[in-house]
């Protein structure tokens, strides 16, 4: 095994991978749903080809459709290997998170520009031996100083703008392990951290796409405070109503950018 760039690769679509409160794309016209079996294993669910207003796109639901699997059970390789094999040339990670810092209140959209690792665990390389898997010519270490791509995020801010849709352009995403939500003393070391957002599912799927050479951004929509961050407990009436005012800039954003990446 040469390394996870093996494979075959499509005509270079873009893909979104759909978060918390995305598991169907409105607007969406399926022409095929693909369960694509990899060498990690099976994704959470099928890679969907369609026309989004008349633009090709790629979707795969991360948690699984009906929302069940949780986050730190997520077979991010699986999905990202899936994308790639179904043709995608960029990636969109739409991901609903927690506001730290003041700029990230509920329903509050950002595009991130760092992220730090809080995560353990989990299945985080394509770069390693196992069962299954061709052995490596050797070991390599990606260059991962920005975790995004800027021009993509470039072009989701350029998006949001068109569509005249106020969004952070900046944040550092700290990236949980869940399934439960952090303690005030949790975010509070994050905060010292550098960290203005925090989430459960912007790693390993950030770093596996830098392993596979697949541009990648986050559309990250804040759906709450995080611990301690307000004068109440977190509940998921809030969560839910978040979701709802915000979720709709995010489809606004992604018909807007889509046609521009094809440009």
């Amino acid at each position: 095994m040469t390394g996870p760039t093996a494979g075959s690769v499509g005509a270079g679509q873009t893909a979104i991978i759909g978060g918390t409160g995305l598991t169907e794309l409105d607007g969406l016209t399926v022409q095929e749903e693909r369960m694509i079996t990899t060498p990690w294993g099976e994704p959470s669910g099928p890679v969907i080809r369609g026309d989004l207003n008349g633009h090709p796109v790629l979707f795969l639901a991360r948690h699984g459709h009906p929302h069940r699997i949780p986050p730190h059970q997520v077979n991010y390789r699986a999905n990202l290997w899936a994308l790639r094999e179904a043709g995608a040339a960029r990636v969109i990670g739409v991901n609903a998170v927690g506001g730290i810092t003041s700029a990230m209140g509920p329903a509050r959209i950002a595009v991130p520009h760092q992220i730090i690792d809080y995560t353990w665990g989990r299945q985080h390389t394509y770069f390693e031996q196992g069962d299954g898997v061709e052995p490596l010519d050797g070991v390599t270490h990606i260059d991962f100083t920005f975790p995004y791509d800027e021009s993509l995020r470039q072009a989701l801010l350029a998006a949001a703008g068109r569509r005249q849709i106020l969004a952070v352009d900046y944040g550092v995403y700290g990236a949980t392990q869940g399934p439960r939500l952090e303690t005030a003393a949790e975010v509070t070391r994050m905060e010292r951290d550098g960290c203005d957002l925090v989430g459960m599912t912007g790693m390993p799927e950030a770093a596996l796409a830098a392993e596979l050479g697949l541009p990648y951004a986050c559309l990250a929509l804040s759906v709450n405070w995080a611990a301690g961050k307000s004068d109440h407990i977190i509940t998921m009436e809030e969560i839910e109503q978040a979701l709802a005012e915000g979720m709709s800039s995010v489809r606004a954003v992604l018909e807007e950018v889509i046609p521009a990446l094809e440009a």
